[in-house]
């Protein structure tokens, strides 16, 4: 498993007229209206951590051709893009003996603009919804960064539990979620003078193995992933009062029976409902993020890592860690939906393009990025990395 895989436990080009033959499997009916027309300013890039090359490979979207490969700092595992500014930022890993750093890319040159330092082991990074902070959980350091965008540097640190995975922003930018894999437990942290002074509200113990986490787009609610047991934590986060509502600590709601193993949480975007990876399960459950119910658990495939549901929220997409497949699960009918796309090896990391006609799943034993059509749930193309392909991101903009 990659790194970032590891983390979640422990917690080349062609032209669009052409009709490809990969893995025995004919892709046939190439047509216009999958590929749309862009103005000529237009630009989307695809971002792709190679740990085992210390680079990151710049993919095409438009015309899904390898760009370049940007040579970044030790071991990048996690990449995010900035939703506001023209940016891409990689987390190097570093090791056990050296600190980490955040390379920022400008993705209007595809270079490395700055790199900031950060300390040891760090896999993910957050961007606030402004898209001015960043937030870098620090597993080797027991630390959160507080990063400033705009200046590129960290402005605060601050202490955590034992070792952090990762730090969630929530949508109304008053709670950070931390996941402390080590620590077995999840602090949130709140905001006291200022929307850089970070502390620690409150510690909830009892989580084996946390890693992932999602919150509500109404920022009242964290789920968290137990994955060194077979349980979610449903937390209410903290508010004041209002007209709407009483005043409310956090605490924890719920916890809620899933899968072995629950490593990778995907909620839909009306935030109704809930997708948990089973990676020991070979399944997924849905969880119904309103009542804490787990309506159901599903089979899937071979060790499922991670799973993102379409714009529409008709559909989820699960790449089987263990296979060469991805699977796909209806949300309306409630049902595994076949057959199973198949792409390269050891298929981890998702990410749609920006008008959701094309699907990336990032192939780590393969070296690669299986390009899936969505409008008929099919392999188009394998587009090759470098080595150990972590995660993705897309970067979708226009020119001045």
């Amino acid at each position: 498993m990659t790194e970032l895989g590891k983390t979640r436990l422990r917690k080349a080009g062609f032209a669009s007229g052409l009709c490809l033959l990969f893995a025995g499997v004919v892709l046939t009916g190439c047509r216009t209206h999958d590929f749309p027309d862009y103005p000529a300013n237009y630009r989307e890039l695809a971002y792709v951590t190679n740990g085992g090359s210390n680079t990151v490979s710049v993919f095409d979207v438009v015309n899904l051709r390898l760009d370049r490969e940007l040579p970044v700092g030790v071991n990048p595992t996690g990449v995010t893009a900035n939703p506001k500014r023209n940016e891409v930022y990689v987390v190097n890993s570093g090791t056990s003996q050296t600190n980490g750093s955040i390379p920022v890319i400008d993705t209007e040159k595809n270079t490395v603009a700055a790199t900031i330092p950060v300390h040891r082991q760090p896999y993910f990074l957050e961007v606030s919804p402004a898209g001015d902070m960043a937030y870098v959980a620090n597993s080797g350091s027991n630390s959160i960064s507080i990063l400033d965008l705009k200046t590129r540097r960290e402005i605060a640190v601050v202490g955590t539990g034992e070792g952090p995975g990762l730090a969630h922003i929530a949508p109304d930018g008053k709670s950070l979620v931390v996941t402390n894999r080590v620590g077995n437990s999840v602090s949130l942290l709140g905001q006291v003078n200022g929307p850089n002074d970070w502390r620690v509200r409150k510690v909830i113990e009892d989580c084996p193995g946390a890693t992932d986490a999602v919150i509500l787009p109404d920022s009242t609610k964290a789920f968290v992933a137990c994955s060194g047991g077979h349980q979610i934590m449903a937390i209410a986060l903290a508010h004041a009062a209002d007209a709407n509502r009483p005043v409310q600590p956090d605490a924890l709601e719920a916890l809620l029976d899933v899968g072995h193993s629950p490593v990778q949480l995907a909620l839909k975007p009306d935030g109704g409902e809930l997708f948990v990876s089973n990676f020991d399960s070979d399944s997924i459950s849905e969880i119904v993020t309103g009542t804490d119910d787990v309506s159901g658990a599903y089979l899937m495939g071979s060790h499922p890592v991670h799973g993102l549901v379409s714009s529409d929220n008709s559909l989820l997409y699960v790449s089987n860690f263990r296979s060469q497949e991805l699977s796909i699960y209806s949300i309306d009918d409630g049902k595994r939906l076949g057959p199973a796309i198949h792409v390269g090896d050891g298929p981890d990391g998702l990410a749609f393009s920006a008008r959701g006609n094309l699907l990336f799943a990032v192939d780590a034993r393969s070296g690669d990025v299986a390009v899936i059509r969505t409008s008929t749930r099919s392999l188009f193309t394998l587009l090759p990395t470098g080595r150990q392909p972590n995660a993705i991101a897309i970067k979708a903009f226009r020119l001045p």
